[in-house]
């Protein structure tokens, strides 16, 4: 079980590292106004957000889902984890609201500012603030 653990630990460290870095990403693609930039930053977002955020993504639900397995009468029955659920559903959401943007971004049809996105990276921090707490405290906040 423990390496079932530190396998889901990775992965969400991963996962985060993407949710933070790729809309900063976005903040520099929508700030730039030189093609051959927005072009580097084209490539950079697409293997960000395929080869390491969608992996990863996957692999925390997966190793996620094997732990609650092992003990499953007792993360059914905590608050705590039925919330830090609906906080992992909307990060896979802002993980593919991301992927629009990243389409947008691609295709030059994103009308975002650079503020937006300023405003947009700081999402997965709250969230990832108030998992933590949950799961060190084991109860609501």
């Amino acid at each position: 079980m423990l390496w079932v653990k530190a396998l889901h630990i990775i992965a969400v460290i991963c996962w985060f590292a993407v949710l933070f870095y790729l809309p900063r990403l976005f903040v520099y693609h929508a700030m730039s106004d030189n093609q051959a930039v927005k072009d580097q930053l084209k490539i950079m977002e697409r293997k960000l957000y395929r080869g390491i955020g969608i992996p990863s993504l996957w692999a925390t639900l997966l190793f996620g889902g094997w732990l609650v397995h092992f003990q499953w009468p007792y993360y059914a029955a905590s608050t705590w984890f039925w919330i830090k659920m609906a906080l992992v559903i909307l990060l896979v959401g802002y993980h593919h609201v991301c992927g629009f943007y990243l389409r947008q971004l691609r295709d030059e049809q994103c009308t975002k500012s650079h503020v937006f996105f300023r405003w947009f990276n700081e999402f997965p921090t709250i969230i990832l603030l108030v998992s933590v707490i949950l799961v060190v405290l084991k109860q609501p906040i």
